[in-house]
């Protein structure tokens, strides 16, 4: 199965501290009839099983296998993920980014955490640090390294800056030695990372 990728160091908190701060809010929103753990409940299986980046990656499979498709994502991601089912808040505006032999994408937000909710479930926290937004800017290459992707030198790095108007997703290359792989077994390659442009799919790593 697809792992995911460590937090960066230079994006801190701990896992712990994060689910206190968030259990301390939601605790305060119940407390005060804003929310019921119900609907709490309700949304995180939502997020959990039925929309993700598992979602994301069963697109990305779908290109790899069929051009066609492929064709029509990187034309008008939008329409050709409603073709699969997915799609609405947070993904009306969406464009997918190839990565080739020579480009590799990353997507940030510069000014908040504008994500394509629909592909890629809801962002990683440190997606929404203040030091990701900063550093992929700047250097892309060290925050791709933090994740354990070094691209080559002779790799041009595109850095897109997703708004609440425009999200972007990346569309990461297949994995060579894969030509024998079913769609299911390709699904399971894709992270979430390498679908946000920080790292390519385990597979292409080791390659």
């Amino acid at each position: 199965m697809a792992t995911l990728s460590p937090q960066p160091s230079t994006f801190p908190r701990s896992n712990e501290e994060i689910a206190a701060r968030v259990k301390a809010m939601e605790a305060i929103l119940v407390e005060k009839e804003l929310i019921s753990t119900d609907a709490i409940d309700y949304m995180s299986s939502v997020y959990e099983k039925e929309v993700g980046p598992q979602l994301g990656a069963k697109i990305v499979a779908r290109a790899w296998v069929d051009p066609e498709f492929k064709n029509r994502l990187l034309a008008d991601a939008t329409s050709a993920c409603q073709e699969m089912g997915v799609g609405g808040m947070q993904g009306e505006e969406m464009i997918a980014l190839e990565n080739t032999d020579s480009v590799n994408n990353l997507v940030v937000c510069t000014l908040c955490s504008c994500y394509p909710w629909p592909v890629l479930g809801l962002p990683p926290n440190w997606y929404k640090y203040p030091a990701y937004r900063a550093k992929a800017v700047r250097n892309p290459r060290e925050v791709m390294a933090e994740f354990g992707y070094f691209p080559d030198p002779s790799i041009e790095i595109r850095v897109w800056d997703s708004s609440a108007e425009l999200r972007y997703w990346v569309l990461p290359q297949r994995p060579e030695g894969t030509e024998g792989f079913t769609e299911e077994q390709l699904t399971e390659l894709v992270t979430r990372d390498s679908l946000i442009g920080v790292s390519v799919p385990p597979a292409a790593i080791e390659a």
